[in-house]
């Protein structure tokens, strides 16, 4: 954990500024460190609130496709995140089947 730690970035958000678009390329997996966060759909809208610990962007990454939903800031938030090449050696071993 300390090691990826050191290889994530922590960014401020803005309240209403988007992280990700639903249909961009993902690059990127996030923490939530603080504030709060909205998911939704096209078609579908709001689909759930994310907090301090949850994380988004691992579909995209793990599964190599577009993103599957937009995130966007509701208060002013802080999150971390990390790059493909840190996901892949840190994170996708988590979402392994054994």
């Amino acid at each position: 954990l300390a090691r990826l730690a050191q290889r994530m970035e922590r960014e401020d958000v803005p309240a209403g500024a988007p992280v990700v678009t639903e249909g961009e390329n993902g690059d990127r997996f996030y923490v939530v460190l603080n504030g709060m966060f909205t998911v939704s759909q096209q078609g579908a809208g709001a689909q759930g609130i994310l907090r301090p610990g949850d994380y988004f962007g691992e579909v995209a990454l793990a599964m190599n496709m577009p993103r599957t939903a937009s995130v966007r800031a509701l208060t002013p938030a802080t999150v971390a995140s990390c790059d493909r090449e840190t996901f892949d050696e840190f994170v996708r071993p988590l979402f392994a089947e054994d």
